[in-house]
């Protein structure tokens, strides 16, 4: 029986993940362990300096998994090494709602628990349906499921996890899945300045995103045009360009 792990970051009483929880029973034993409240763009934040606790979910008064006062990475750590009896074969982060496409990833609390599992010798996958008010998960939860079974399958390269996303569109209109790399669009954002009813000056955080991708290789771009995205990533975030060229630097005390 494969022992499946399922985290997210919009908290374990959303749709996405009781969905996605659902359908993976069909590939072996799950367990849920989620963040008690929504984490959405806590990025790979770990809690330190104060308590975790975790408490019994249950939905329709079935046990359905472990709420953790904590973040996403928190909570695979939780999972694979405190409630778990054994090591997962697989972690798999979602469904989120929103894209977690381009420079989003770098925020993204989903992708950062599939990240962590990869930290610790786990494959891991992180699923997100292309809207903030998406409701319909079955799309998400069947490409999921069919991809790990790959993945447990074919194997992984160490270190890496699979991000997927899906278009917010019913199943007919997606065109099909595209292999991605990470695309380059960004944000331009700031914190606008408002002021509450007392009169007290307040910020919020606003922007869009600023379109820097042209063709289907890059996850962004497909997305948007109506195709599902496989990226896979690694944490490993050196430059190995760079790193060939500053050891040419002349920096006088560079070398011991």
């Amino acid at each position: 029986m494969l022992r499946i792990l399922v985290s997210n970051d919009d908290g374990i009483d959303s749709k996405g993940i009781y969905v996605l929880a659902k359908k993976l029973k069909e590939l072996g034993d799950v367990s849920v362990v989620a963040p008690r409240t929504e984490q959405s763009a806590v990025g790979h934040a770990i809690t330190m300096k104060t308590p975790v606790r975790v408490t019994k979910y249950y939905v329709n008064d079935e046990f359905f998994g472990y709420a953790v006062n904590g973040t996403p990475a928190d909570c695979v750590k939780m999972g694979i090494k405190n409630i778990m009896h054994e090591m997962p074969d697989i972690v798999i982060s979602g469904i989120n709602n929103g894209s977690n496409a381009a420079i989003n990833i770098i925020y993204s609390g989903t992708v950062s628990a599939a990240r962590e599992a990869a930290i610790m010798d786990v494959p891991s996958i992180a699923v997100s349906v292309a809207s903030h008010d998406a409701t319909d998960f079955e799309y998400a939860s069947e490409l999921a499921t069919e991809l790990a079974g790959e993945v447990l399958d074919k194997g992984i390269t160490p270190g890496t996890l699979l991000n997927v996303n899906v278009p917010n569109k019913p199943r007919e209109e997606i065109k099909g899945i595209q292999i991605t790399k990470q695309g380059l669009s960004k944000w331009d954002d700031r914190f606008e300045e408002r002021i509450d009813p007392y009169g007290k000056k307040y910020y919020w955080l606003t922007g869009k995103i600023i379109d820097l991708d042209k063709d289907l290789h890059c996850d962004h771009f497909a997305l948007r045009n109506d195709y599902a995205t496989i990226t896979p990533i690694h944490f490993d975030l050196t430059d190995y360009e760079m790193y060939k060229k500053i050891m040419d630097w002349n920096i006088k005390s560079f070398r011991a």
